[in-house]
């Protein structure tokens, strides 16, 4: 359990930097990307597998380009449902996505050993 709170806390924090140095991207407070973590990891749970299922058709004709239009839809999910968090554009909520991803990967190495 201090694993996954540690985590978050540090995803929160690459959360909150994030939306200073993407443009497109803000954040009123450290509250609301902790909000923001927690949704996109409510959302790539339970959201992102049932879009990939209904996409799929698409994702194969573009072999697989697709899924990277599945990640900004996520982005912007979470964007309609938290209050505080703005997203613009197409580009920023990609970069935004990668920088979570690759974030939770490195952070997964180190606090998910069992």
């Amino acid at each position: 359990m201090t694993n996954f709170i540690i985590k978050y806390l540090i995803i929160a924090i690459v959360v909150m930097f994030g939306s200073k140095y993407i443009n497109g991207i803000s954040i009123d407070g450290f509250q609301t990307s902790i909000l923001v973590v927690l949704a996109m990891g409510f959302a790539n749970t339970f959201l992102k597998p049932i879009l990939k299922l209904v996409s799929f058709p698409i994702t194969v004709l573009s072999l697989g380009l697709f899924l990277l239009v599945i990640n900004v839809i996520v982005v912007y999910i979470v964007d309609y449902f938290i209050d505080g968090f703005h997203v613009n554009g197409f580009v920023p909520p990609l970069i935004f996505s990668f920088a979570l991803s690759i974030t939770s990967t490195i952070l997964g190495w180190f606090f998910d050993k069992d």
